[in-house]
């Protein structure tokens, strides 16, 4: 284990908290690698799941993915414990970070940490940080969001690692109890990107590159809906991709970097080159995307749902470009 503990900002809390998890452990890993290498570029449009009346659209694969496949595709060991009792769960994240000395994962919800400025909460509950410390009864935490660590209240984190609803963390806490160095990575990347491809091109008509291409369809048929729900919809599009996680554009930005990342292992590099320029094309689309549904909902005058549509459908064919080449690895 290395015996010093450096906070990083990341771009997405669950790939960061493992990145530096592994890397305090004695596995060096990036970020990217930590996303990449455990398949977890998605994309999922299921109306039939409502969020505020709203359907589900996400980017990545659900939460916990990395964490609960990085032991596996590694071949190393993650100790992860659930809790019923706060005051137990409490009482064991001191033992390890105090007694123990630990560097430690915790998933929380966004909504009680109380160093969250206002305007970024919000009731997610998968939202994941590290704890390398504890004075009194204050709690030193490394959140990946922010540039320098934080300090927090016993009482207001276990609130936060007991939160009810959708992904309730139940207190939830993991760390490495192993982790070996023989790892063969540049088998590992081939067969979790021939993975992430064979998921993205799935005919299942609500995910991957289909589920885009009815979204897209959805928003060309928008107009059919009054002009309060159009709004909703809009708006609602963006904060599933900008605002959860590091939204569908970052997302894609950090499976590119992973890609140039993998061209140092034995994998062939002039299609490790072409696809991840044809992610970092379609992160840019799908930004320029979340900017027209933000446009569309303040000025509904000037609505244009077929050009919204067309800059998705600009983002989905880089993706489907790119996911057919990958196939081949």
């Amino acid at each position: 284990m290395s015996n010093k503990f450096e906070h990083k900002q990341f771009a997405h809390c669950e790939s960061g908290v493992v990145s530096t998890l592994l890397s305090f452990y004695g596995l060096k890993i990036s970020e990217p690698m930590a996303f990449g290498i455990t398949s977890s570029l998605s994309f999922v449009y299921l109306p039939i799941i409502k969020l505020n009346g709203l359907p589900l659209i996400a980017y990545r694969e659900l939460p916990k993915n990395i964490i609960n496949k990085i032991s596996k595709v590694l071949g190393i060991k993650i100790k992860t414990e659930k809790f019923k009792d706060p005051i137990q769960a409490n009482n064991r994240l001191t033992q390890l970070v105090n007694n123990e000395n630990k560097l430690v994962g915790l998933q929380t919800s966004v909504y009680y940490l109380p160093y969250m400025p206002e305007d970024m909460r919000f009731h997610f509950n998968a939202h994941n940080l590290l704890v390398y410390g504890k004075e009194g009864s204050k709690y030193k935490i490394s959140d990946p969001v922010f540039e320098e660590v934080v300090e927090c209240e016993e009482s207001k984190l276990m609130r936060a690692r007991f939160a009810k609803g959708a992904f309730a963390p139940k207190g939830f806490l993991y760390y490495p109890e192993d982790t070996r160095q023989n790892i063969d990575f540049s088998k590992a990347i081939k067969k979790a990107i021939r993975k992430n491809a064979k998921s993205m091109l799935t005919p299942f008509p609500f995910a991957g590159i289909k589920g885009m291409k009815r979204l897209a369809r959805k928003i060309e048929n928008l107009y059919k809906e009054d002009t309060k729900y159009i709004q909703l919809f809009l708006t609602h599009i963006v904060r599933m991709q900008e605002e959860i996680g590091t939204g569908g554009g970052g997302f894609r930005f950090l499976y590119a970097a992973f890609l140039k990342e993998a061209m140092q292992y034995d994998i062939d590099n002039e299609i490790l080159e072409k696809t991840s320029t044809l992610f970092v094309k379609s992160g840019d689309t799908l930004r320029e995307f979340a900017l027209l549904c933000v446009n569309g909902s303040r000025n509904l005058e000037k609505l244009n749902l077929e050009k919204i549509s067309n800059k998705l459908q600009d983002a989905l064919s880089y993706e489907e470009e790119a996911y057919r080449i990958l196939k081949k690895i």
